[in-house]
């Protein structure tokens, strides 16, 4: 009996982790779709959708943290992805979608400060709510989306890592977001579309 018992408690416990893990685990764009704008708010306490910079030949949107260790390993190359790409069209959007009541050092006050101390020259967003990280489809950070721009909207091309080697950038041996962009930037299709994000599982709200 108590087997049976504890056989049944098991499968209740799996069955609320999953239940858990369907509630944080969103659906998300594809490669191909089309992607609803957004209005959020940057560091300098403007609001910043996909349609503020009409200049753009699209972006390379970048779910990424103050606090995650991956996410620190690749912050200068996040920065050097907009350096080398903005004035080619392709700006990054830093987006910050962790809970702070969770992870208190991603508070919108040392999102300010992180941005001052390191220089960002793109903007870095506060996803308060969380809703725009569910609608890509974000499960880590750093976690990234480039869309091109075609028309007056913006299409998914490229989803997932930065590069292959989230230790060290000289030992990458892939570099999935630059190879995507100059792809683009070239008229031609993404070779490489997707590849896993590496990083620290997003800090979602408690339901």
């Amino acid at each position: 009996m108590k087997t049976i018992f504890k056989t049944q408690l098991a499968l209740l416990l799996l069955l609320a982790v999953g239940l858990v893990s369907a509630r944080f685990a969103p659906a998300g764009y594809k490669v191909g779709d089309t992607v609803q704008d957004f209005s959020l708010k940057n560091v300098d306490g403007k609001m910043i959708s996909l349609a503020s910079n009409s200049q753009v030949k699209g972006y390379i949107i970048t779910f990424t943290c103050n606090t995650c260790p991956v996410a620190k390993l690749y912050e200068e190359r996040i920065i050097a992805l907009d350096q080398k790409y903005a004035s080619k069209g392709y700006p990054v959007l830093a987006i910050q979608p962790n809970d702070p009541g969770i992870s208190p050092g991603d508070s919108y006050d040392l999102m300010q400060k992180r941005a001052k101390d390191k220089k960002y020259a793109f903007p870095y967003l506060v996803d308060e709510t969380q809703a725009i990280a569910q609608t890509f489809g974000a499960t880590n950070t750093p976690h990234v989306f480039v869309v091109k721009k075609e028309g007056d909207k913006f299409k998914v091309a490229y989803i997932g890592a930065i590069d292959n080697n989230s230790q060290d950038a000289s030992q990458a041996t892939k570099k999935y977001v630059e190879e995507a962009v100059d792809e683009l930037l070239q008229g031609k299709a993404v070779t490489t579309p997707s590849a896993k994000a590496i990083g620290c599982g997003i800090k979602w709200k408690k339901a």
